[in-house]
C-alpha cells in the first residue's frame, strides 16, 4: 500500500471514529447534564476503567499487537487452510482466558474496588457501589474481546470502516440506558454500567457476523498447545505493559484519586473523554492503518519501505498532533463548559475539568507518536523492547505523581487533580523519547529529507491558529455565561477558525497536500 492508500485509509477510519466521537460527546454531555460528578458517577469510573484497562491488554492493545503480525505473515504465505486453522484455535483461546478472567472479575469484585479506592474511607459508600457495578460491566471484557478479535481480521483484509463504526454502538447503548433505564434503578448511576454491558454485546453482535463474507468466521477450537496460540500469546506478554501504558497511568492516577475530593475521579474521566477526542480520531486511525502495513512490509523485507511509512506516520502525528494539543489547551475552559456545564454539572466541575484538560493536553502530541511507534516493533513481532520502555514510564508516572500531587494535598489546593493529569501526560512524553531512542537504534528508522521544514511550517500554523483562537476568545468574554446554544454556535466557530487559520499558515509556509502522499 502506497502512502496515498495509508492516508485514504486513515481517512475512513477518521471519519467513522469521527461519528462515534461525536456520539461519545453526546453521551458526554447526557451523562453530565442527569448525574454531574458526584460519589456514583466517580464509582462508575473506576468501575469502568478496569475492564476497559483489561480491553487494552485483551482487545485493541496487546491482542492486536500480536496477533495481526502473525496473520499477516500466514496471509503472505497464501495457505488458507493454515490461516482459518489459526484463527479457529486463537479465538477458542482467547474466548476462554477472558471468559475465566471475567469470573474472577465479578467473583473478586469487592477486593478490586477496594485496592483501586485505597486511599478511601473503609467505610466508603463509593467502594461498594464500585463493587456492585463492576459485577456489570466485568462482561464487557468477553464481548469486546471477541469483537476486537473479529476488528483486527477484518483491518488485516483492509477493511477499516465497520471497526471503526463499532464505538458508535457502544456510545448509544449508554445513551440508550441513562434515558430509558436510569429510572428504574434506585441509584440512576447504575444505568450506565448496564449501559456498558449492552455495549460490548452489541458490538459483537455487529462484527462476528461481518467475518462470514470474508469465509473467516472461527469455529471456537481450544486448544493452549497449538503453535499460533503460544505464538500470540509469548508475543501477548510483553505487550500488556507497552500498548497499554497509558491505561496503566491512568489506573495509577484512579488510586491517587482516592486520596483527593471524591469528585475528583470524574473530573479525570471527563478529562480523560475530552483528550481522547483527537487521540482516538488521529493517533488510534494512523496506528491502526499503519500496523498491518508495516508487518507486510517486513514479511516482504522491504526495508525501505518500512522507513517510508514509519516517517509517513510521524509526520501526519505532528502535523495533527500539535495543533490539537494547542487548542485543547486554548478552549480548554469553553470545551468544557460546551459538552459538560448544565444540569447537575456545576460551574466549579467545569473549571476543574478545564484546568486537568490544559494538563494533561501536553501529552497529546506524544501520545499520538506512541501510536506511530509501537507498531514499528510490534510488526516485527518485538514485543520486548516497546515493554522496557513502557516499565520505565509507570515507574517515572508513579514517582511524577507522588511528586507533584503529594504537596498539593497536603496544602488544600482544589486543583490537586491536574497534577495527576499532568503526571500522565510527562510520562506520555518520556514514553515517545524511548520510543524514538530505540527505533533508531535498532536501524529500522531513517529520517527523510524536509522534517527541519515541516517543523517550521507547523510553527506558523501554530502562530495564526493561536492569534486566532484567542482573539475570538477575547472578543466573546466569559462562556460560561451564555446560552448553550450560543456556547456551542461560538465553540465549532472557534475550532473552524483555529484550523483555517493553522491551515493558512501551512499553506504560507510552502505545504501542499501532496506531500502527505509523495513517497
Amino acid at each position: 500500500m502506497s502512502r496515498s492508500g495509508l492516508l485514504r485509509s486513515t481517512a475512513v477510519f477518521s471519519a467513522m471514529t469521527l461519528i462515534s466521537r461525536v456520539a461519545g460527546l453526546a453521551r458526554d454531555l447526557i451523562q453530565a447534564s442527569l448525574f454531574g460528578a458526584g460519589p456514583a458517577v466517580s464509582a462508575f469510573v473506576v468501575a469502568y476503567r478496569i475492564p476497559n484497562y483489561l480491553r487494552r491488554v485483551f482487545a485493541e492493545g496487546s491482542f492486536a499487537s500480536a496477533f495481526v503480525p502473525v496473520l499477516s505473515e500466514l496471509r503472505q504465505k497464501g495457505d488458507e487452510a493454515a490461516l482459518r486453522d489459526f484463527l479457529d484455535h486463537v479465538a477458542g483461546a482467547l474466548l476462554a482466558v477472558v471468559v475465566t478472567i471475567t469470573g474472577l472479575g465479578i467473583l473478586f469484585a469487592p477486593w478490586i474496588a477496594r485496592l483501586f479506592l485505597l486511599f478511601a474511607g473503609k467505610d466508603s459508600e463509593q467502594v461498594a457501589m464500585t463493587a456492585e457495578m463492576l459485577r456489570i460491566t466485568f462482561p464487557y471484557l468477553a464481548f469486546i474481546s471477541m469483537t476486537a478479535l473479529s476488528g483486527a481480521v477484518l483491518n488485516s483484509f483492509r477493511q477499516f470502516g465497520l471497526p471503526a463504526f463499532t464505538p458508535v454502538l457502544h456510545n448509544l447503548a449508554v445513551i440508550f440506558a441513562m434515558l430509558l433505564l436510569a429510572r428504574y434503578f434506585a441509584v440512576p448511576e447504575f444505568a450506565l454500567a448496564w449501559g456498558v454491558f449492552l455495549a460490548g454485546l452489541l458490538q459483537l453482535l455487529l462484527l462476528w457476523p461481518a467475518l462470514g463474507r470474508l469465509n473467516l468466521r472461527p469455529r471456537l477450537r481450544l486448544n493452549f498447545r497449538h503453535e499460533g496460540v503460544r505464538r500470540v500469546f509469548k508475543l501477548m506478554v510483553p505487550t500488556i505493559f507497552s500498548s497499554s501504558v497509558s491505561q496503566l497511568n491512568l489506573l495509577v492516577g484512579t488510586m491517587f484519586a482516592s486520596l483527593l475530593v471524591v469528585n475528583a475521579q470524574s473530573w479525570l474521566y471527563y478529562t480523560d473523554r475530552l483528550i481522547e477526542f483527537p487521540l482516538g480520531m488521529f493517533g488510534v486511525a494512523i496506528g491502526t492503518v499503519i500496523l498491518p502495513h508495516l508487518s507486510r512490509r517486513h514479511a516482504d523485507t522491504d526495508a525501505a519501505g518500512y522507513s517510508h511509512a514509519l516517517d509517513w506516520g510521524l509526520r501526519l502525528s505532528l502535523l495533527v498532533g500539535i495543533p490539537a494539543a494547542l487548542g485543547l489547551a486554548l478552549l480548554a475552559e469553553p470545551l468544557a463548559s460546551t459538552i459538560l456545564f448544565r444540569g447537575a454539572f456545576t460551574l466549579h466541575d467545569t473549571q476543574m475539568v478545564a484546568i486537568s484538560v490544559t494538563a494533561m493536553s501536553v501529552g497529546v502530541a506524544p501520545f499520538m507518536i506512541t501510536k506511530v511507534l509501537l507498531p514499528a516493533f510490534y510488526s516485527r513481532q518485538d514485543t520486548r523492547t516497546p515493554m522496557r520502555a513502557a516499565i520505565f514510564t509507570v515507574f517515572i508516572n508513579v514517582g511524577l505523581t507522588v511528586l507533584l500531587v503529594t504537596p498539593l494535598w497536603y496544602y488544600g489546593v482544589v486543583a490537586a487533580h491536574a497534577g495527576i493529569a499532568l503526571a500522565t501526560a510527562l510520562a506520555g512524553i518520556a514514553n515517545a523519547a524511548l520510543l524514538w531512542r530505540y527505533v533508531r537504534r535498532d536501524g529500522l528508522y531513517r529520517p527523510e529529507p524536509g522534517w527541519r521544514k515541516l517543523l517550521v511550517q507547523i510553527a506558523a500554523g501554530c502562530v495564526l491558529m493561536t492569534l486566532a483562537v484567542l482573539s475570538m476568545r477575547q472578543a466573546l468574554g466569559d462562556w460560561n455565561q451564555m446560552h448553550w446554544i450560543s456556547r456551542l454556535t461560538w465553540l465549532l466557530v472557534s475550532v473552524a477558525a483555529g484550523a483555517a487559520a493553522y491551515g493558512a499558515g501551512l499553506l504560507l509556509a510552502g505545504l501542499r497536500p501532496k506531500h502527505l502522499r509523495e513517497v
